[in-house]
């Protein structure tokens, strides 16, 4: 359930409940000051609630001089990206978060948080995660990509992805063609192409309308949802 939104038609519309999941080394407070980038006109439209990783980072972060320590990482990966260290324990310590937090109708990830929130609706179907919270109901995904390893995969990808999500795809994103990749694999995506690389980007006026549908897409299946 959403918190109280706007009015439309005499009906109050939900506001989206979304746990955002932030890139590898930066932290909860570094995701909401690049989210914080997007105008007010879409922030007031969603309730986001930021989460710091569970394991302090092992290594150097590329924000380092950008955005101050704490740094965080949701699990540690091979150079190839293909072996995951401490993924069980990820997934445990989201799960744990939404039990005493949630609930959330939404993911919203950044980089790693991206990949990982972009498998966790296939995880959840096939039940080997977030088997004891309520569905995710809707994505939002930046600088996006597939797991590649196969034992992570074969669950994560067993079946398409059907809740309504969005893809920011950056034109020099090096996860680009991974992240077009991932839109295969969506039944319902909806994308905002932006000229930068790997970052949340700002919206310009096309993305800004379709951020805008797609808040308002998700919130009206929220209400119409709460008024069966």
């Amino acid at each position: 359930m959403g918190s109280q939104g706007s009015e439309e038609g005499g009906s109050l519309l939900k506001k989206p409940r979304f746990l955002c999941l932030h890139g590898f080394r930066t932290s909860g407070e570094i995701m909401k000051k690049q989210v914080g980038k997007w105008p007010e006109s879409v922030l007031q439209k969603l309730d986001l609630v930021y989460l710091d990783g569970p394991f302090p980072a092992l290594g150097k972060s590329d924000v380092e001089g950008i955005f101050d320590p704490p740094y965080y990482e949701w699990f540690q990966f091979n150079k190839e990206f293909s072996e995951y260290t401490n993924f069980d324990k990820c997934l445990e310590y989201i799960e744990d978060y939404i039990i005493k937090q949630g609930p959330f109708d939404g993911l919203v990830g950044f980089s790693q948080g991206a990949i990982l929130s972009a498998a966790l609706p296939g995880l959840q179907t096939k039940g080997v995660a977030l088997t004891k919270v309520p569905k995710i109901k809707f994505l939002i995904i930046i600088g996006g990509a597939k797991f590649k390893s196969p034992a992570v995969a074969v669950d994560a990808y067993a079946s398409p992805i059907e809740c309504p999500s969005l893809h920011f795809l950056g034109e020099t994103d090096f996860l680009k063609p991974y992240g077009l990749e991932l839109l295969e694999h969506c039944v319902e995506p909806t994308i905002i192409h932006h000229p930068k690389g790997h970052t949340v980007p700002r919206l310009d006026e096309k993305g800004l309308e379709t951020m805008m549908s797609f808040i308002d897409k998700i919130q009206k299946a929220l209400t119409e949802k709460d008024q069966q």
